[in-house]
């Protein structure tokens, strides 16, 4: 069954229960209200002929008795052995109302199927003329309810009308209400078989929306469609760009082995050059596969523990030191400072910003630690040729370089500060750049100091 179904069928429901609960109690309470009314009404009758027969024994009973005849009933005075001393009726039917002897005064409504309700009243008198003076009878008073009964029935009859006819306002409403919810359910359902079928990126139209649930439902869809589009296009461009990477040295390889092939038997002299070639390509290739094997390995829960960084940036300074014999200063004013991180992620991180700062620069590179304001700050500055304002927006991005020909004489990929970006972050710290052109260019690394509880 369909959501529009259901709505309409569940609000036509409701109300349909709903006027019948009203209509009934309507019905139900207007009859005893009347009804009582009408028992009330011949109740005050009965005392008036009473009190009229208590005041004129000597009139004529009977005649006094058809005098306060109901216009729908009868009037009886029944004897303590059953006997009949008065009865007065409009009609002869009404003598099938049954009569007995009772000294207890009582009224009530007798319902009769298929027949207008009786109204009756029975109150014990003392007998005040003819043979039978002095003695205690029962004097019924009954009338049947013929105007309530047609009243009642015409009311019902209208109360029938009335339901129906506020039915069908309740159904024209629940179908305007299902159309008014699903129509933007509807409209999300279109643009993502759509999306799905076309491969498009299509948002939802959102103005001039009242800002309701279904409005955020429609913004929240919109947001997940951009971050979809966002991330699909990032992941295009970093198969494309890996794609690109890796095709190089694998066609300075495949060059080489063809040229081995065809004249490495002949031409001992290229055997070397060739080996070297196919070395230094393999070398490359390894270490894209392993950047981008860290790209994705970072997102990935790691262990955390307490880390001295100012020992961690001294032994890597004495790595490059000792590698590639450049002037590699720590200005530690920390100490002991210990953080809470991942010690092998953060060295990581401190290499690749040392080892960019050799790549761009032939001088000296200072590293500067430092704390202030609960962070651990780390800064790299080389003496290079710097970098331009325009390039500073992108120098994070994947597979990026700032002087592309220098970076792949010295093996670089493009994926070294994207990394180091990466794990920054993970890290709930900041790595930013401040450069001059011919000034050379600062990283600095910024990292909170949490320390293990």
């Amino acid at each position: 069954m369909k959501l529009k179904t259901k709505i309409q069928a569940f609000s036509s429901m409701f109300m349909l229960l709903l006027i019948l609960l009203v209509n009934t109690s309507v019905y139900f309470l207007f009859n005893n209200m009347t009804a009582n009314s009408e028992l009330k009404q011949l109740a005050v009758q009965t005392d008036d002929l009473v009190n009229l027969l208590k005041e004129n024994p000597e009139a004529n009973s009977g005649e006094l008795i058809k005098a306060y005849l109901p216009s729908d009933g009868m009037i009886r005075v029944i004897e303590e052995n059953g006997n009949m001393l008065e009865e007065k009726m409009r009609l002869y039917e009404y003598h099938d109302l049954p009569g007995e002897f009772s000294t207890k005064e009582s009224q009530s409504i007798v319902s009769v199927k298929n027949n207008p309700d009786i109204a009756v009243v029975t109150k014990p008198i003392i007998w005040n003329s003819g043979t039978n003076a002095g003695e205690i009878v029962t004097l019924q008073v009954s009338n049947h309810l013929i105007p309530l009964h047609e009243t009642m029935q015409t009311l019902f009859y209208v109360l029938v009308v009335l339901s129906f006819v506020m039915l069908i306002p309740t159904i024209i409403a629940g179908s305007v209400l299902s159309r008014f919810l699903l129509s933007p359910i509807k409209k999300l359902i279109e643009t993502m078989k759509e999306n799905t079928k076309h491969g498009k990126w299509k948002t939802i139209d959102v103005e001039n929306r009242s800002k309701d649930e279904l409005y955020e439902m429609e913004m929240t869809f919109n947001e997940m469609i951009d971050y979809l589009k966002e991330n699909y296009e990032k992941q295009e461009m970093f198969v494309s760009n890996a794609s690109h990477e890796l095709k190089t040295p694998i066609q300075i390889v495949k060059g080489y082995a063809q040229l081995l092939k065809r004249r490495g038997v002949d031409r001992p002299e290229l055997l070397h050059e060739s080996i070297e070639a196919i070395d230094s390509e393999a070398d490359r290739m390894k270490k894209l596969v392993e950047q981008m094997l860290s790209l994705a390995k970072n997102k990935e829960t790691v262990s955390m523990e307490n880390v001295n960084l100012s020992s961690l940036a001294r032994d890597t300074a004495a790595t490059f030191k000792g590698a590639y014999g450049r002037e590699v200063n720590v200005f530690d004013a920390v100490g002991t400072r210990n953080i809470y991180a991942n010690r092998d992620q953060l060295e990581q991180v401190i290499y690749i910003l040392i080892d960019n700062a050799i790549k761009y620069s032939n001088g000296k590179v200072d590293v500067y630690i430092t704390e202030l304001n609960n962070e651990v700050i780390v800064e790299v500055e080389d003496y290079g040729n710097g970098i331009s304002e325009e390039e500073q927006a992108r120098i994070f991005d994947r597979f990026y370089r700032v002087d592309k020909a220098r970076s792949r004489d010295t093996g670089g990929t493009g994926l070294g500060l994207a990394i180091a970006k990466g794990i920054t972050e993970m890290h709930q710290g900041d790595l930013t750049v401040r450069s001059e052109v011919g000034e050379g260019s600062t990283f600095t690394l910024k990292l909170p100091v949490i320390v293990e509880d």
